[in-house]
């Protein structure tokens, strides 16, 4: 099982298996052709309002990872994480982000519960 984080603006690498953007939006300045995205999976994504919330500075992470899986535990969500837990158990994956702290994004949370 192999996941790893990168931001989309980095250059794509050989070793970076299937890359999967987790943001909701595209990000800015970066073409599809250049990112080599092969899935985009919005579906993952934390809604407006949770996403709106967290950045607003109205909670803590851990207030946010808890809510944000309870709407990853949702039927169409759901799906989406089998999937792509699926996709890391037959070889390397690359989630993509535009997230200048992925490590305190709904990144980290996708990467914990994919390792977990």
């Amino acid at each position: 099982m192999s996941v790893r984080v990168r931001r989309i603006y980095e250059p794509p690498e050989a070793d970076d298996g299937l890359r999967v953007l987790v943001d909701r939006l595209w990000p800015r300045g970066v073409s599809k052709d250049e990112a080599q995205v092969d899935e985009w999976l919005k579906g993952l994504t934390p809604s407006n309002e949770l996403r709106k919330w967290f950045h607003g500075g109205e909670g803590s992470f851990e207030e946010f990872r808890g809510r944000y899986e309870a709407e990853l535990a949702a039927p169409e969500a759901a799906e989406l994480m089998d999937g792509l837990r699926k996709s890391v158990r037959e070889g390397r994956v690359t989630l993509l982000t535009a997230s200048k702290a992925p490590e305190q994004s709904h990144v980290s949370v996708l990467v914990g519960l994919l390792r977990g």
